[in-house]
């Protein structure tokens, strides 16, 4: 940096400050500290010109944050530069109280660290008060603290009670930069967090915007469940194999909700470090570990009105675990970090393709976080369960990677190629198909897309009742872990119906249909 002002660069003496006239002193600090929005270089040039009249190494603008219980530092100059700062310096209660106590009595107070002073002998630990001088005066707007500014100096006893009026004299002009800089630093942070935001919503809304294939197929009863349950506020869980489409069933439930103009925030905790998933998860404040160079909010906030997808959860550690059942249960956050709680106003879907029943035996699962987040699970049957959607997938799947593969025109499918994607038992489930449809694209050259690699065969095509029963025989299963969770209870309040969103008559109804005992038959032999 480079100053035009002319400065003597040797020591004040006494001689200046009797000279000094006040409103050239006002009129010159003013234009420093008010001329420019980068506090750190208003308060370097404030300094060169400072150092003229009082005896000056460092100054600090400092902000007093009682709800935090520590010293906020904004900004600090030496003769040679002068930096914005985000140093947080965490001071106990007793000091907190004794420094509003003292700076509320006198708005200008002289430190020396061989003065049997009591703030001073309290806080000069926390601020390096070591072998120097302060002199510390107190910035308000409104009979509002915003914090403090310190000047200080190398050495005893190099403050004069001269010293104090003359710095008195430009409290407003501070204390302004002071709460201009915190404006302006609290705009910067919201145009970080919207662009954020922007990009998090941007990439979200393409496949937000699509319906579920298989709706009207062999999805119809989970998406009958979908709708059941998407207009309310609970937590959810989502069983079903990998690759089977649960965060497509998820992005539903939350287009179909009250969220839905809210974000819809995507998370694989089975692909973060661990290391890192609490940063991921809860955010961190700046310094809170190394490489935290900045505040940065985590996926819970970043999800605020809106909905969290809490895919492969049945990967997170015990310890991760256990936090997100206090967020279930409070509604608040911690940031890494950080000591205030934050509100958050979220819905959570968890996924999970393991048997988490088996992992909470195993103590690999909180049996108390199982309990919390399996009130209503929706199981979503795999693909070679639900064949009768195979035809309108690979036809969507077809014209989306010939778009994104940048194809002049999709190519056809053989007349032969839907048998042998019907007979294939596709073990990576829609996420399989996707994927050797890509490839077949690629390696069609525009000819009819045949899928000739594929086992032929593999199984015979089945009959249209074998899917009925293989879609009746999973929500068998629903019915009865709602029955076992509800005690046998089918209607009234706490019963399988009302849990399931059902007419009781409905539900005995289609109870009957699949051969579920229960009331009365529940004690026949």
């Amino acid at each position: 940096m480079a100053e035009n002002t002319e400065i003597n660069s040797s020591p004040p003496d006494d001689s200046i400050l009797s000279a000094i006239n006040e409103d050239v002193f006002f009129h010159q600090v003013t234009t420093r500290i008010c001329g420019d929005l980068d506090i750190g270089k208003a308060l370097w040039r404030c300094h060169l010109y400072l150092e003229q009249i009082f005896p000056l190494d460092e100054i600090f603008l400092d902000i007093w944050d009682r709800k935090n219980g520590a010293i906020m530092r904004v900004a600090h100059s030496t003769s040679a530069q002068g930096c914005v700062s985000n140093i947080r310096i965490p001071v106990p209660e007793e000091v907190m109280n004794l420094l509003e106590e003292k700076v509320d009595s006198n708005s200008q107070r002289f430190y020396n660290t061989n003065d049997s002073d009591e703030l001073a002998e309290l806080i000069g630990p926390y601020v390096g008060l070591h072998n120097v001088s302060d002199l510390c005066l107190t910035l308000k707007i409104e009979d509002q603290r915003l914090g403090g500014l310190i000047l200080r100096a190398k050495g005893h006893h190099r403050y004069k009670p001269e010293h104090g009026p003359l710095i008195s004299l430009v409290h407003d002009p501070f204390a302004v930069a002071m709460a201009n800089a915190l404006t302006h630093r609290e705009a910067l942070k919201l145009k970080e967090q919207l662009t954020e935001e922007n990009q998090f919503l941007n990439e979200e809304l393409e496949k937000l915007s699509g319906e579920v294939i298989g709706a009207d197929g062999g999805l119809s009863h989970v998406m009958e469940m979908v709708h059941q349950v998407a207009p309310l506020s609970n937590t959810l869980l989502l069983l079903g194999e990998t690759g089977v489409g649960k965060e497509v069933i998820a992005g539903a439930i939350h287009r179909t909700s009250s969220r839905k103009e809210g974000p819809f925030i995507k998370v694989n905790c089975g692909a973060i470090p661990e290391s890192l998933i609490d940063s991921e998860l809860f955010g961190h404040e700046k310094g809170a570990f190394t490489g935290a160079v900045a505040q940065r909010r985590g996926h819970f906030e970043r999800a605020q009105g809106g909905t969290l997808f809490l895919d492969e959860i049945g990967e997170l550690p015990p310890a991760v675990q256990a936090r997100l059942l206090r967020v279930l249960q409070s509604k608040e956050i911690e940031r890494v970090g950080g000591s205030r709680t934050i509100p958050v106003d979220i819905r959570i879907i968890a996924a999970t393709h393991r048997n988490l029943e088996t992992m909470v035996a195993q103590n690999l699962f909180r049996e108390d976080l199982w309990y919390r987040i399996n009130v209503f699970p929706i199981i979503i049957p795999p693909l070679r369960q639900r064949r009768i959607d195979i035809p309108k997938l690979a036809e969507y799947l077809r014209l989306k990677k010939a778009k994104e593969l940048g194809l002049p025109q999709a190519p056809e499918l053989h007349e032969s190629a839907l048998n042998r994607l019907r007979a294939y038992p596709w073990p990576g489930n829609v996420r399989e198909l996707e994927n050797i449809m890509e490839r077949e694209l690629i390696r069609s050259q525009g000819a009819p897309l045949s899928f000739s690699d594929l086992p032929e065969l593999v199984a015979s095509e089945p009959e249209p009742d074998e899917e009925l029963s293989s879609l009746a025989q999973a929500e068998t299963r629903h019915i009865e872990k709602m029955l076992e969770y509800c005690e046998g209870k089918v209607h009234g309040a706490g019963g399988a119906a009302a849990v399931l969103g059902l007419n009781p008559s409905t539900l005995r109804n289609r109870m009957n249909k699949l051969g579920i005992r229960y009331g009365r038959e529940l004690t026949r032999n």
